[in-house]
C-alpha cells in the first residue's frame, strides 16, 4: 500500500517528467520518472503483524536504534528508559503504537532542524509527542523532525484508543523517533540494532 500523503509527490514528479518530456529534454525526464519511483517506494506502507504475547513492547518505527539510556532531565520522567531510533530515507516511515493504550495527549512543539544524530535533535527541534496511557503507566512516544525530514504528522487524537502495532502518524523523510518506557518494562534491544515498526520487540513487561 502507498500513503495518500504520497500522492502529491508521486504526481509532481511524473508531471515534470511528462513537461520534460514534450520539451525533448529526455534526461531530465528520465530523472524525473527516477524521483517518482523513489517517492513509491519512500510512502509505502506494508502491512506487519504484531507478536501475539500481550507483555511485549514493538517498536514505534523503522530504523536503527542510536540511543538507549535513563532519562535524565529530558522529556521522559526521571525513572524512565529512554529509546531513539534513528530513520534513514531508505526505512518505512510510518509509525505505529508500541502498546496497547488510550491517547493521552498529543503536543506540537515547534523547533529547529538539526541532523537526527546531533544531540541538538534531541532538545531543540521541532517534535509532536504523543502519551499513551497503559495498564501499567505512561508510555511516551516522539516523533522529531530532522535537517531533511521538516513534517512530522499524527492522525490520531486525545481519547483515542490505540492497539499495539496500530498505525497512529508518520515523518516525511529521515529523522528520529523516540520513546520513554517506565521502569517496569525491560529494555530488550540494544544500540546499533535495526528494528521494524510494529514487528521489532523492543522491551517486554517485567514478570
Amino acid at each position: 500500500m502507498i500513503r495518500k500523503e504520497g500522492i502529491p509527490y508521486i504526481g509532481g514528479a511524473l508531471f515534470l517528467s511528462s513537461f520534460f518530456y514534450l520539451l525533448w529534454l529526455e534526461p531530465v525526464a528520465i530523472a524525473f520518472i527516477v524521483l517518482s519511483l523513489f517517492f513509491i517506494y519512500f510512502f509505502r506502507d506494508p502491512n506487519r503483524i504484531p507478536p501475539a504475547d500481550q507483555n511485549l513492547v514493538v517498536s514505534p518505527a523503522d530504523g536503527k536504534i542510536i540511543v538507549i539510556r535513563k532519562a535524565t532531565g529530558s522529556f521522559c520522567p526521571n525513572d524512565y528508559n529512554e529509546i531513539s531510533i534513528f530513520m534513514s530515507p531508505f526505512d518505512v516511515h510510518v509509525n505505529r503504537a508500541p502498546f496497547n493504550g488510550t491517547v493521552k495527549e498529543v503536543v506540537y512543539t515547534p523547533g529547529k532542524f538539526f541532523s537526527a544524530f546531533k544531540e541538538q535533535a534531541y532538545t531543540k527541534n521541532e517534535n509532536i509527542k504523543l502519551t499513551l496511557s497503559t495498564n501499567y503507566g505512561d508510555i511516551i512516544i516522539r516523533q522529531v523532525a530532522g535537517v531533511i525530514a521538516r513534517r512530522a504528522v499524527c492522525w490520531v487524537a486525545e481519547g483515542q484508543t490505540l492497539e499495539r502495532g496500530e498505525r497512529f502518524g508518520m515523518i516525511k523523510f529521515s529523522s528520529r523517533v523516540d520513546i520513554c518506557l517506565p521502569s517496569n518494562f525491560e529494555i530488550l534491544v540494544k544500540e546499533n540494532e535495526k528494528v521494524k515498526a510494529g514487528q521489532s520487540i523492543i522491551a517486554r513487561i517485567r514478570k
